[in-house]
């Protein structure tokens, strides 16, 4: 029996980017929120909170893109174009921010403006994300195998919902992540803001659900025709009950089941994604299989991911178990 590698490495690339979503998104919506704590100490105690973890996170990110790049040059040559100018803000926002831990520490007469820096290249990253994907969720056109759409075709109304949506969601994340690793006022604060956040949160995600399968006629048939449209029923039981284990979570005083319950809504609102879009790889346009590289050059690619990724798992989550706990008052990153 042959080995259908296109697909595993589509399930590779697919759980690189959701552990970069998940991973990642809290400590942007750390940042996000930063703008909402105007004490010194608090911001350096959210600061520390993901000091220790923010830039192993981003790993995923430099999987997925160069794993994209590697095992799918079709889509990566066709989806860049594209969204040059989100990606680039997306960079450009993700590098503002990785300055701003260095530097914010090392002054105190510049520091506002790391604090911003810190804040805006965060929200310029999460916000740049979710333009990027309502772009591809909303199609890329492509003709002999290249994209054959204009400059400013990622900027539609659609898309910058997405953006504030995501933005939304980190933010989310950024609270439950607070309310699990501080204490006093501050958790306090970010437990009332991640009340708010989730109601705001399930809004985006109804909108969204609402919105999408109107936007071409496969993502219909895909949701409601068969046998898929199980998946209609049981993807939005399942975000109910992270609902309804965030919200009890949050208001019973628990300090972790809101931050798995929000990660889980984000796993579910993925799992979304990729059931609109399987098998394709360049929405409608370009599947999985006509993306891949040549099966040589997967399966040799795939021998050094069998070797890394696990790597990769084994430091992230013990860089976690090192850090687990709260983080108080003074303590952290210096």
């Amino acid at each position: 029996m042959a080995i259908d590698l296109p697909f595993i490495w589509a399930a590779i690339i697919a759980f690189a980017v959701i552990a970069y979503v998940i991973l990642d998104g809290f400590d942007l919506g750390v940042g996000i929120l930063f703008p909402l704590f105007p004490d010194k100490p608090e911001r350096d105690q959210m600061m520390n909170s993901v000091a220790p973890v923010w830039d192993g996170n981003e790993t995923w990110l430099v999987l997925g893109g160069g794993g994209l790049m590697a095992v799918f040059p079709l889509a990566y040559a066709t989806i860049l174009p594209a969204l040059y100018m989100p990606l680039i803000a997306m960079l450009l926002g993700l590098i503002f921010r990785g300055v701003a831990f260095e530097y914010r520490w090392r002054t105190e007469r510049g520091e506002f403006l790391w604090n911003w820096a810190f804040a805006g290249g965060s929200t310029v990253a999460a916000f740049s994300q979710g333009i990027a994907l309502g772009a591809l969720v909303q199609g890329i056109p492509v003709e002999d195998r290249a994209y054959s759409g204009g400059w400013w075709d990622w900027l539609t109304p659609f898309s910058i919902a997405t953006g504030i949506a995501l933005v939304v969601g980190y933010a989310l994340l950024g609270a439950t992540w607070l309310v699990m690793k501080t204490e006093g006022r501050l958790a306090v604060r970010a437990r009332m803001l991640a009340k708010r956040l989730t109601f705001a949160t399930v809004a985006a995600m109804v909108i969204f659900s609402l919105w999408t399968p109107w936007l071409k006629p496969q993502y219909l048939e895909r949701w409601f025709g068969t046998p898929t449209f199980l998946f209609s029923i049981i993807v939005p039981l399942l975000v109910i009950g992270c609902v309804i284990l965030l919200v009890k979570g949050l208001a019973d005083g628990y300090d972790r089941q809101p931050f798995v319950a929000a990660l889980g809504l984000f796993v579910l609102g993925y799992a979304g994604i990729g059931i609109s879009f399987y098998p394709y790889i360049v929405p409608n346009s370009v599947t999985i299989w006509d993306a891949a590289a040549p099966d040589s050059s997967l399966a040799f690619l795939l021998t050094g991911a069998v070797v890394l990724v696990p790597i990769i798992l084994a430091y992230t989550a013990y860089a976690y178990w090192v850090f687990r706990g709260k983080i108080r008052e003074g303590e952290g990153y210096h």
